[in-house]
């Protein structure tokens, strides 16, 4: 297997930055009015500003093939082009059809044929491209390969997406908690992309060598959490979108995006610190050596929570080898941990012979992953 170098880590945020006041004026009024539970999320994730691919007439500026691709050519210059990538991973939770695949879409911006590949999930799809094009160019199979993270999830979260389901609720009078969890994520996600160049050779530019990437499903174990295009019954079953009549997708929100709040703080902390300390043990890491802990996070208020169970466990990470980034970009899914280590790298922070530990947790059906990179 050969050494595997991150050469070049871009990043791209649509638009100007909009601050939490400013939100509705983009997603809109549910039933012409402000929204109760905005207040109680934002207060939580402590998010201050975000992006939308929205203009202020609430019209798409980008799709999220473009996103990706802006952050694809954010990796070129000095002698490098779009012409020169072979592999082209690129993961998303909300690609902009069925099909053709999103990495199909991005590739079709681009200007060669080549291998692509288009993981599917939540905010773990961008580690599992960048693990791809990690094993791509190992093995030998490329010289180099392309990562990507991205999401465009604002149209999604427009009012009028919800218009329908918040008329049922309140004509049947139903338990509030499902307006709540079906409005939770519009104060939680934003757009964006990431992208990583996954190389054989060093740049001499800021290089971090891939010691390793993991992942890992505990779908076995636990039921949806995070859901677009389906619904939770009685009983944690879940109906996919292709069971509903065509008059049922829009009254029942089907194809929004959906939290279960309750699963989500329940079991996202427990079960990924108790993984990351069997991967430290199986993989022998000390974590006295890690300089840069990199945790993606959904809120801030997962913070205290994670340190407190690190702890717990054994696992000694101080708060100024923390970094993040969440409450100046908001909450970018599988783009998060691209946009956080491009901003740990602007930052200036990384220094020869440090290491760097991702950390990405998937709420959807609970994944983990976990990458080590070194400074070379």
């Amino acid at each position: 297997m050969k050494e595997v170098f991150i050469t070049r880590v871009s990043g791209f945020l649509p638009n100007d930055p909009i601050g939490n006041d400013e939100m509705e004026s983009y997603l809109g009024f549910i039933n012409g009015a402000p929204s109760r539970a905005r207040h109680i999320v934002l207060r939580n994730n402590g998010i201050k500003r975000r992006y939308y691919a929205l203009d202020r007439n609430r019209r798409l500026t980008h799709t999220n093939a473009e996103l990706a691709f802006e952050a694809v050519k954010g990796l070129t210059g000095g002698g490098l082009g779009l012409e020169d990538m072979e592999v082209l991973a690129c993961g998303t939770s909300a690609p902009d059809q069925f099909l053709p695949s999103h990495a199909s879409q991005v590739h079709g911006l681009m200007p060669r044929a080549m291998e692509i590949i288009s993981p599917s999930g939540a905010c773990c799809a961008g580690m599992q491209a960048l693990k791809y094009a990690h094993m791509s160019v190992a093995s030998g199979n490329s010289r180099n390969a392309v990562a990507t993270g991205s999401e465009l999830i604002s149209p999604m979260m427009m009012a009028e997406n919800f218009q329908l389901e918040a008329e049922r609720i309140s004509h049947l009078e139903k338990n509030p908690m499902i307006a709540f969890e079906k409005e939770f994520l519009r104060w939680m996600l934003s757009d964006g992309a990431g992208a990583a160049l996954l190389e054989s050779e060093p740049r001499g530019e800021c290089d971090l060598q891939v010691e390793w990437v993991v992942s890992r499903s505990f779908a076995n174990e636990l039921e949806a959490c995070m859901y677009f295009g389906g619904e939770k019954e009685e009983g944690g079953r879940f109906r996919g979108w292709k069971t509903y009549d065509a008059a049922e997708l829009a009254p029942h929100a089907i194809m929004s995006m959906k939290q279960d709040t309750r699963l989500l703080g329940r079991h996202m902390v427990p079960f990924a610190v108790a993984w990351l300390k069997e991967v430290i043990e199986q993989k022998g890491l000390d974590m006295r050596t890690v300089q840069h802990f990199l945790p993606h996070l959904s809120s801030m208020y997962f913070r205290a929570p994670i340190q407190s169970e690190l702890v717990r466990q054994g696992i000694q990470v101080e708060d100024d080898r923390w970094f993040l980034n969440l409450t100046e970009v908001g909450n970018i899914g599988s783009a998060s941990i691209y946009l956080m280590l491009r901003d740990l790298i602007s930052a200036g922070k990384v220094k020869k012979g440090d290491r760097v530990l991702l950390m990405v947790p998937e709420s959807a059906r609970f994944s983990l992953s976990f990458a080590l990179l070194k400074a070379i």
